[in-house]
């Protein structure tokens, strides 16, 4: 009985934490900033509280927001190959079919890319340059010179340089399905828009996660995508649910959570702290540039692990 009752009071504040730190922390809406902040006032107000907010005006004065045409790029990448991910319904690191599936990574020309990209190919797959490696310095280091190698005021502000530079550019079809990085992000569009869907770290009690074999999609014969399971790796934990059309009879207590969305327009920085649940969707075309920052290990993710294990337990009981 006691032990019982133990589980229900336990129950009890995993339901109303995010609520608590809601109304503690976070706005109904990201709120904008009409400058880029110093770097103690973008530590203090931002990045300590764990707040996201969308920057104007701070990377205007970058060349790829007039240079970073079809025609530009296809002159200075052109036929040099890069890494596409490639899959059948625009979903790269998702739950399909059971699995965690992972995309075909696709050598090819950049070229070749944007003719699919630009219509002038047809293909029933999806496309999308989304390596997260630094892709943009490892893959495109003639396009660093047009925006920067990192954001000073953040890399003051943090004491650190960025881990990772990436370079994003895909169809509209392409999607990123909700999960979230151990990361201080810094999500910059160069051109068209993003649709963010976002969950605070405090979300967690009510988002599921499952455990999942991690698979890949390859290319057959005749043109088609097969699942081809990783059989030697470990099983993969993931989040199944999607969000903007959430199957509430699976997973009823993703009806407490409450998403913040926002469009990030080109021009225009949003700054997603670490351990944030995002879902992502973009406009056609849609390029951008990320910023990636190791967070910092401190007490503020021991609170989340805590959190994490909190709800994995009561799961299971």
């Amino acid at each position: 009985m006691a032990e019982g009752a133990a589980l229900r009071a336990v129950r009890g504040c995993l339901a109303a934490f995010p609520r608590e730190a809601r109304e503690l922390g976070w706005t109904e809406s990201i709120p904008y900033l009409d400058r880029p902040p110093s770097p103690l006032e973008f530590y203090r107000e931002w990045v300590s509280p764990n707040k996201p907010c969308i920057i104007q005006n701070a990377i205007t004065h970058w060349p790829a927001l007039k240079k970073w045409t079809s025609a530009y790029l296809r002159e200075v990448v052109g036929p040099k190959v890069v890494s596409v991910a490639v899959t059948p319904n625009g979903y790269a690191d998702a739950v399909f079919q059971d699995r965690f599936v992972m995309p075909e990574e696709r050598q090819m020309p950049f070229m070749d890319f944007l003719d699919i990209l630009e219509k002038k190919v047809t293909s029933p797959n999806v496309f999308y340059v989304q390596k997260q490696c630094s892709n943009l310095t490892k893959e495109f280091p003639e396009l660093v010179c047009d925006v920067q190698p990192d954001i000073p005021w953040m890399s003051e502000a943090l004491g650190k340089k960025p881990d990772a530079v990436n370079f994003w550019l895909g169809e509209s079809a392409a999607v990123t399905s909700l999960h979230k990085d151990h990361y201080e992000n810094l999500y910059c569009v160069i051109s068209g828009e993003k649709h963010f869907l976002l969950h605070p770290p405090s979300d967690r009690p009510f988002i599921p996660y499952e455990l999942y074999q991690p698979a890949t999609y390859q290319v057959s014969e005749d043109g088609s995508f097969e699942i081809v399971d990783e059989k030697s790796a470990d099983k993969v934990p993931w989040i199944p649910l999607d969000p903007l059309n959430p199957n509430l009879e699976q997973y009823p207590e993703y009806a407490k959570a409450k998403p913040l969305q926002c469009t990030v327009k080109a021009g225009e920085m949003l700054y997603l702290p670490s351990l944030w649940f995002h879902h992502v969707q973009q406009s056609h075309g849609c390029i951008a540039v990320n910023y990636w920052y190791d967070m910092e290990y401190d007490l503020k993710y021991s609170y989340y692990q805590l959190l994490d294990c909190l709800t994995k337990t009561v799961k299971v009981l």
